[in-house]
Parts: C-alpha cells; sequence; structure tokens
C-alpha cells in the first residue's frame, strides 16, 4: 500500500481495540514497525493491547487468541530474512498462511505486517525509521483499522 496509488482509508479507531502482535527478531526493525503502527493507532483513538512473540512463526496462534479474547482486529508484525536454508520459506509461508486462516476463521481483521526480507537493508528501508523510504507498520495498522470499521458497516 506505499507510494503512488495507496487508497485513502477510514482509519477512525473510535470504539475499536486492536491488538499488536509483534516477533522479537531483528530488534532494530521490529520495533520501528511497531512504533509505526502505535503511531497510527493512538492517532485514530483506538484502544491498543500488545503481544510480544518469540517470532513469525508465532503470530498465528496469539493473534487468533488476542481476536478471540475481544480485540477487533490485529496488526500482525514480524521479520524474516532469507538465509542459506530453505527456513525461511518454511517460516513466511506458515505465518502467512496462519494469518490468513486466522482472519477467515475468526471473521476479525489482520494487518499484515510481515516482512519477508532478502537483507537487514530491505527492513530497514521499510521500518519507518528515520530515513526509510516505507513504513509497513503504519501501513498494517491503517489496513487493519479500515477493514474493522468496514466489517462494523456491514454488520450492523
Amino acid at each position: 500500500m506505499s507510494g503512488t496509488g495507496s487508497p485513502t482509508l477510514d482509519t477512525d479507531g473510535t470504539g475499536l481495540t486492536i491488538a499488536i502482535v509483534a516477533g522479537q527478531w531483528h530488534t532494530e526493525i521490529s520495533e520501528g514497525l511497531k512504533a509505526g503502527a502505535r503511531r497510527v493507532l493512538d492517532a485514530a483513538g483506538a484502544t491498543v493491547v500488545e503481544y510480544a512473540v518469540p517470532g513469525s512463526f508465532e503470530l498465528p496462534v496469539v493473534s487468533k487468541a488476542a481476536l478471540e479474547a475481544g480485540a477487533d482486529a490485529v496488526v500482525a508484525l514480524g521479520v524474516i530474512i532469507r538465509g542459506g536454508t530453505p527456513h525461511f520459506e518454511y517460516v513466511s509461508a506458515a505465518a502467512t498462511d496462519g494469518l490468513t486462516r486466522v482472519a477467515l476463521d475468526t471473521g476479525k481483521p489482520v494487518g499484515f505486517g510481515v516482512l519477508t526480507l532478502d537483507d537487514e537493508a530491505q527492513g530497514l528501508d521499510r521500518a519507518g525509521l528515520p530515513g526509510s523510504r516505507e513504513d509497513k507498520g503504519a501501513e498494517a495498522a491503517e489496513a487493519a483499522l479500515a477493514t474493522a470499521r468496514m466489517l462494523r458497516s456491514i454488520r450492523a
């Protein structure tokens, strides 16, 4: 959703509880993602709860628990950097497929802020840090808010 062609979203968080579920790997990048998400959610007036998980593989199960406990949406944040083994593909697929399943099973939105990267420099460029070109944490929060509002209006 970054760059030219980005949509204008309804990100009013009034009355919404949004959970940030964030992996702890690659601290500088993950902290930047969380800061961007928090900034958007705070500005939107949402109630924010945060859950730290060990890594991106654990995002789906904790996201599901947060939604089942009453959160209106989740912002799932993680950092997966390609290495020399197939581990990258397995973790990336598990996180992506798992978070999709969580959204469909719960009927609640999951803002996808999991970065799948070839190297650390790509993450630093997307983490919303000073000098970054993009803020994927903020974008994931905006998507979660807009989708939660849309679902609320459909179900009203």
